[in-house]
């Protein structure tokens, strides 16, 4: 079963960057697909972006795009995301998700990071 483990957030300045890296543990990585998800203080869990096993990007979620970029190493087990232009509204524990090709829902997760963008 494989296992994810998030890193890299922190406490950022509006208009900073951060790169939150996803590394995963266990056989065939590169055979799932990984999403990063967030939830702030409040609100339901958002989806924000996945990519699949080749690297192709399947969709960014609106409020990110053009200042969010996901990418995978399948040689390091790691996914991705550059976030970029942080906004407060970013503010929120981030979570990255796997699933196998034919899955509907995301069986596996990692245990989150906290990303604060301060204003």
């Amino acid at each position: 079963q494989l296992q994810l483990v998030e890193s890299g957030g922190g406490l950022v300045q509006a208009g900073g960057s951060l790169r939150l890296s996803c590394v995963a543990s266990g056989r065939l990585f590169s055979n799932y697909i990984v999403a990063w998800f967030r939830q702030a203080p409040g609100r339901e869990r958002e989806y924000v972006t996945s990519i699949l096993p080749s690297g192709g990007v399947l969709r960014y979620a609106d409020s990110v795009k053009g200042r969010f970029t996901i990418s995978r190493d399948n040689l390091e087990n790691t996914v991705y995301l550059q976030m970029n232009d942080l906004e407060p509204e970013d503010t929120a524990v981030y979570s990255c998700a796997a699933k196998g090709r034919f899955e509907t829902q995301w069986p596996i997760w990692g245990q989150g990071t906290q990303v604060t963008v301060s204003s």
